[in-house]
């Protein structure tokens, strides 16, 4: 009943490489939301625990949460793109590494968390004056 020859698939074939692609795909995807997850934190812990209001530092939390909220989106739109290319490669067998969008994926990582530090440095700052 399920071993036929002919209810194989071309996905079929390759099972074990289109398997460690969702692995990857959703280890993004976990990412992402982590990301968008800690940006919902910072903003609902400030406008949480705030004693004063303050228009700067008010900004200054909207734009961090917009800021994960953007990443987070981002990183699930290539990743997204990256899963189906390679699902497709896998299955014409012209799988290559995708270097470029690590490499687009890690330096916009980095970049963001590094203004999200900035923008963090900013708000205490403002905090404690």
């Amino acid at each position: 009943m399920f071993n036929k020859k002919e209810d194989q698939t071309v996905d079929s074939k390759y099972i074990q490489q289109h398997l460690a692609n969702e692995r990857t795909y959703l280890a993004w995807v976990r990412t992402a939301i982590a990301v968008v997850g800690i940006g919902f934190v910072i903003v609902n812990l400030h406008f949480t625990l705030q004693d004063e209001i303050s228009d700067t530092a008010d900004m200054v939390a909207i734009m961090v949460g917009a800021l994960a909220f953007l990443l987070g989106t981002t990183i699930i739109v290539f990743t997204s793109y990256d899963y189906m290319r390679k699902r497709y490669q896998i299955n014409q067998q012209t799988f290559r590494a995708s270097k470029n969008l690590i490499i687009l994926l890690s330096c916009s990582l980095v970049v963001s968390l590094l203004v999200m530090a900035i923008l963090f440095v900013i708000y205490l700052i403002n905090k404690m004056s």
